[in-house]
């Protein structure tokens, strides 16, 4: 299978300053190496773009390695074993794996998890079925949890993680769900497409006057995507005792030079907010438990979804360039092969 089998792959080209380009990456073909004993072959058929890959092109400790200049960038993906010297991984099997942004991975038959797609689509375990399902439910259930009748606002609400957990909080029994994106066809979505009961759009006007006027009560949940004037509002908004869990901070991705706090970060403490931040990777643990609700919620309709799609491995570096400018509603995938 593997004779003269070549693959293609994006490599991190050079370390940006500031917003990446194209030039940060390169493609390259490389020959598929043999297999050895307990790997498999996996043709990949999708792969992620997600905001968090922006730090790793940065050389800066974080909660996973920073990529390596010269070297293949990795994240999630999914397809299908097209060759195998392990016994529990055979030919023919869908497994997701996290070795994304290549036509082709050798994978050891321990770093992939067999996945189920006669009632789901494959690329659904990169998305709701994925870490951004999952980041959406561990933040409304136990980082900052929704109780019955709660106001919740979610930044960055059309992405892969907000368009989810608008949607979760109201199914944990939100009394009143508030979201902001950026720009009319995107807030429009938000109502209706993703169970929000209003929609914010912050590329209208300041994004506190537009929650003040949206939850005069103030809000008892925050999920934060955004950081910077989204966080600052939020703290403004809360009341007191609210619950905040800090996903990310897109807004700051780019930036050259340390980031000011919020300027009225104060108020959380005479409120006695608790803001927590979250690495989802603390909540696989949970993952059998939000596939058994997810996939209920997805046969019956109560789980909405959206996909934006590009098409081809040599467009992965534009895609994940358009998750960081809010180019994608819902997940951003890279359909590879055919």
């Amino acid at each position: 299978m593997q004779n003269n089998l070549t693959s293609r792959e994006i490599r991190l080209a050079g370390r940006p300053h500031g917003v990446p380009g194209p030039q940060h990456f390169e493609l390259v073909s490389e020959p598929v190496p043999a297999l050895a004993d307990g790997q498999v072959l996996v043709r990949n058929t999708w792969m992620s773009v997600d905001p968090y890959m922006r730090g790793r092109m940065d050389d800066t400790p974080s909660y996973l390695p920073p990529f390596q200049v010269g070297v293949a960038l990795d994240g999630g993906a999914v397809g299908e074993v097209v060759d195998s010297r392990s016994d529990i991984v055979p030919v023919g099997s869908t497994v997701s794996h996290f070795l994304g942004w290549r036509d082709h991975a050798v994978v050891d038959a321990a770093g992939v998890q067999v996945v189920d797609v006669t009632a789901v689509p494959p690329q659904a375990y990169l998305g709701p079925l994925g870490t951004t399902g999952l980041t959406a439910y561990a933040a409304l259930t136990e980082v900052a949890p929704v109780r019955a009748g709660d106001t919740v606002f979610v930044s960055a609400a059309a992405g892969a993680v907000g368009s989810v957990a608008g949607q979760v909080a109201r199914l944990l029994g939100a009394g009143t769900v508030i979201g902001s994106a950026g720009g009319p066809d995107k807030t429009k979505r938000l109502t209706t497409d993703f169970g929000f009961d209003v929609a914010l759009d912050h590329r209208a006007g300041p994004i506190a006057e537009q929650l003040t006027r949206a939850a005069p009560q103030g809000i008892d949940v925050y999920l934060d995507n955004v950081g910077g004037d989204h966080l600052t509002a939020a703290i403004g908004a809360a009341r007191p005792g609210a619950r905040f869990a800090l996903v990310g901070a897109i807004s700051s991705y780019n930036a050259t030079r340390p980031v000011s706090g919020p300027e009225n970060l104060f108020e959380a403490y005479w409120k006695e907010v608790t803001l927590r931040g979250m690495l989802v990777t603390s909540y696989f643990h949970r993952f059998p438990e939000w596939i058994e609700r997810a996939g209920g919620w997805l046969s019956d309709g109560s789980l909405q979804t959206a996909e934006t799609v590009v098409h081809g491995l040599e467009q992965a570096p534009a895609a994940l360039l358009g998750v960081l400018d809010g180019a994608n509603t819902g997940k951003m995938l890279v359909r590879l092969g055919d």
